[in-house]
C-alpha cells in the first residue's frame, strides 16, 4: 500500500487524501466542476417565456432583459481588479451572493411570490446574476493558468470549452430534479451554482508552480473525457426528441452524465499518487550528482562597475503622445494605443455583428420555436444542441486554428472570417425556416458562437502582446452586449412586437394593458434575422480587412520573442543549477574534476522535474 511509505495504516491514508485534496490537479478538477454550471446565461431561451407571461412584458422588454444579461455576462473589469488584490476565495465567493441573490430575486418574482417588480429591477436582478459568471470564470480559470502557466493554452480551451457545455448539463439535471417545470430551472440555476462554488472556495488557490514533464499529456485526457460526456449528451438529446422519457428515465440519464462529469477526478487521483510515490522514493534514495567532463570553461570575467547611460535632455513621451505611435504588432501596446487602433477597431466591429448576431439567435430560440409551432421538448432539444456545438466549436477553433497557424501559416483572422460567413447560413435557416430545419440552425449558431470566442481573444494577445492582456480581453467581451442590444433589442424585439401587433388587428383583438404580445408563423422573426444576416455579412467584410492589414505579420513567426524570452529563462535555470551542483560537490568532497575541464552536474530528483540546458 502506497499510504504505507508515510506512516501506514489509517494515518497513510488521510495523509494520502490530503494531499490529493491539496494538489494542484484536484485545483483543476474543482475548476472543472464549477465551469461545468456556470453557463446559465446559454439557457435564457427555456425559462425567458415563464418571464415573459408571469410578468406580461412584451418582446422588446424581453430582449431589454436578455440585453442586460449579456452586458453582465461580460463585464468582467470589476472581478479581475478584484482578484488582483485578493486571494481566489474572495472573487468566488462574491460570486456565489450574487448568483443566489439576483437569480433567487426572479424566481420569486416569476412565482408571484413578491409583488411584480419594475422593470429596472428586474434588468438589476438579471445582470446581478448573469455577472456571477465573470467573478466565476476569474476566481477559477485565471487561478488555474497561473498555476500551469506553459499549459496555459490547453487550460483555456478545457475549461472555456465546459463553460459552453454547461447549459446541456444544466438541462439535464434540471429534467432529472423538477421534470418539465421550466420555473423551477431558474431555481436550479440560482442555487446550483453558488453551492458548487461554495463547496471549492478552499480549494481554489495560487500553488506553487512545479512543473511536471507529463503535464500537457494528462490535460489531454481531461479533454477526451469532456468530449466523451459531450458525445453522449448529443446521443441523449436525440433520443429525448425522438422518445419521450419518463421522470426515471430522466434520473437515470442525469446520475450517466454526472459520472462522466467526475471521469476527471479518476485521472486526478491517478497523477497525485503518482507524485505521492516519487515524493516516497526522493526520501529513500537522496538526490545524486554525476560528473560528466567536458569542454574547458571560460574564464569569469570580474564584474565590472556599472556603466551609466549618456542622461538626455529630452523629456520622455507621455502615454497620451504615444496614443497614435503604436509599436510593431505583436509587441506590447500600451492599452490607449490599443482601444485607439485601427485593428482594434475593424474586430470589434467585426465581434459586435457576429457575436451579436449569433447570440440574438440562441437568446430568442424559444421564442422562435414557439412562433413556428415547435413543442417545448423540441425547444429544450435546440438549447440543448446550441450548448453542445457551442463547447465543440470553441475546443475545435482553439486546437486547430494553433495547429494551422503553426504548419501552414494560417491566419486566426482569416478563420475568424470564416466563421462568419458560415453563421450566415444558421440566420437564413430561421428567416426562411424549413420543417425541422431549426435543428440544425440550432447546429450552426451554436458552433460559430463557441469558434468566434478563442479566435477573438487570440488574435487580441496576438497583435496588442500579454502585458496587458487582461484589460484587452475583457474590452473584446464588451462588443458582444453592444451587439446584443442593436441586434436583439432593437431589431429583433422591435420587429416581433410590431408583427405580432399586425396580427391582432388583422383579427380584430384589442391589446389589453399589461397583455403580452405573441406572435405566430415565420414573418416573426422573418425581417429580424434577414437584416442580421446583413450586418453579419458586413461584420465579415470588415474581419476580412483585418486579414488584409495582417497578412504579412502572421506570414511571419510570431513566437519567437516568447520562445527566446523561455529560452533565456531556461539557460538562466541551467546555470544556477550548474552553481548548486558545484557546491553540493565542495560541500560533500564527492566527485572529482580533471585539470583542465570542467565538471558538469545533473542533479537527479524524482519529486522535481529535470533541468538540463538545451
Amino acid at each position: 500500500m502506497v499510504a504505507a511509505e508515510f506512516g501506514g495504516g489509517w494515518r497513510g491514508v488521510k495523509r494520502l487524501a490530503l494531499h490529493v485534496i491539496l494538489g494542484r490537479w484536484f485545483m483543476v478538477f474543482a475548476s472543472l466542476l464549477i465551469m461545468s454550471v456556470s453557463g446559465s446565461t446559454y439557457i435564457f431561451s427555456l425559462y425567458s417565456n415563464d418571464i415573459k407571461t408571469s410578468l406580461g412584458y412584451d418582446q422588446t422588454t424581453l430582449n431589454l432583459l436578455s440585453f442586460f444579461k449579456d452586458m453582465g455576462g461580460n463585464l468582467g473589469l470589476l472581478s479581475g481588479l478584484i482578484n488582483e488584490i485578493t486571494p481566489p476565495w474572495v472573487v468566488l465567493s462574491i460570486g456565489v451572493v450574487m448568483n443566489l441573490f439576483g437569480y433567487l430575486m426572479i424566481w420569486l418574482a416569476v412565482t408571484g411570490r413578491t409583488a411584480k417588480p419594475h422593470i429596472w429591477q428586474m434588468c438589476l436582478y438579471i445582470c446581478l446574476g448573469s455577472n456571477s459568471q465573470a467573478f466565476a470564470n476569474t476566481g477559477a480559470l485565471v487561478t488555474c493558468v497561473k498555476n500551469f502557466p506553459e499549459s496555459r493554452g490547453s487550460v483555456l480551451g478545457l475549461l472555456k470549452g465546459l463553460v459552453g457545455l454547461s447549459g446541456a448539463i444544466t438541462t439535464q439535471l434540471y429534467h432529472a430534479l423538477y421534470g418539465d417545470n421550466s420555473k423551477a430551472l431558474i431555481l436550479l440555476i440560482a442555487w446550483l451554482p453558488a453551492a458548487v462554488s461554495f463547496v471549492f472556495l478552499g480549494t481554489i488557490r495560487i500553488i506553487k508552480i512545479v512543473r511536471q514533464p507529463n503535464e500537457l499529456k494528462v490535460f489531454y485526457k481531461m479533454l477526451y473525457s469532456s468530449l466523451g460526456l459531450a458525445g453522449f449528451l448529443m446521443v441523449l438529446i436525440i433520443l429525448q426528441n425522438r422518445l419521450r422519457f419518463t421522470r426515471i428515465e430522466y434520473v437515470g440519464s442525469a446520475c450517466v452524465v454526472l459520472i462522466l462529469i467526475f471521469i476527471p477526478l479518476a485521472i486526478v487521483i491517478r497523477e497525485e499518487l503518482n507524485i505521492w510515490k516519487r515524493k516516497g522514493n526522493a526520501l529513500n534514495d537522496p538526490t545524486q550528482v554525476k560528473v560528466v567532463a567536458e569542454s574547458p570553461p571560460v574564464l569569469e570575467q570580474p564584474p565590472s562597475l556599472p556603466v551609466e547611460a549618456p542622461t538626455s535632455k529630452r523629456k520622455p513621451d507621455s502615454c497620451i503622445s504615444n496614443i497614435f505611435k503604436p509599436p510593431d504588432r505583436g509587441e506590447d501596446y500600451t492599452i490607449l494605443q490599443a482601444l485607439f487602433s485601427i485593428d482594434m477597431l475593424i474586430l470589434f466591429v467585426a465581434t459586435t455583428f457576429g457575436v451579436g448576431g449569433t447570440l440574438t439567435a440562441i437568446d430568442n430560440l424559444g421564442q422562435i420555436g414557439k412562433s413556428l409551432g415547435y413543442p417545448t421538448r423540441s425547444i429544450t432539444t435546440f438549447v440543448s444542441l446550441v450548448s453542445i456545438w457551442n463547447y465543440l466549436g470553441r475546443a475545435t477553433a482553439g486546437f486547430a486554428s494553433e495547429i494551422f497557424l503553426v504548419k501552414y501559416k494560417f491566419p486566426r483572422p482569416l478563420m475568424l472570417t470564416c466563421v462568419l460567413l458560415f453563421s450566415c447560413v444558421g440566420h437564413l435557416l430561421i428567416a426562411f425556416p424549413l420543417p425541422n430545419s431549426l435543428y440544425l440552425a440550432s447546429v450552426v449558431i451554436g458552433f460559430c458562437f463557441g469558434a468566434q470566442w478563442p479566435l477573438i481573444f487570440a488574435t487580441i494577445s496576438e497583435i496588442f502582446g500579454l502585458k496587458y492582456y487582461s484589460t484587452l480581453y475583457n474590452f473584446g467581451s464588451v462588443a458582444s452586449p453592444v451587439g446584443s442590444y442593436i441586434l436583439n433589442v432593437q431589431v429583433a424585439g422591435r420587429l416581433y412586437d410590431e408583427e405580432a401587433l399586425k396580427q391582432m388587428e388583422a383579427l380584430g383583438v384589442a391589446r389589453k394593458a399589461g397583455q403580452e404580445l405573441t406572435c405566430t408563423g415565420a414573418r416573426c422573426f422573418r425581417m429580424a434575422f434577414i437584416i442580421i444576416t446583413a450586418a453579419t455579412l458586413f461584420g465579415f467584410l470588415v474581419s476580412f480587412l483585418l486579414v488584409l492589414r495582417t497578412r504579412k505579420f502572421y506570414k511571419g513567426d510570431i513566437y519567437r520573442k516568447y520562445r527566446e524570452e523561455a529560452e533565456a529563462a531556461e539557460r538562466e535555470m541551467a546555470s544556477t543549477a550548474h552553481g548548486i551542483g558545484q557546491f553540493r560537490e565542495r560541500e560533500s568532497g564527492a566527485g572529482f574534476t580533471a585539470p583542465g575541464h570542467a565538471a558538469s552536474f545533473k542533479t537527479t530528483n524524482t519529486a522535481e522535474p529535470h533541468i538540463t540546458n538545451k
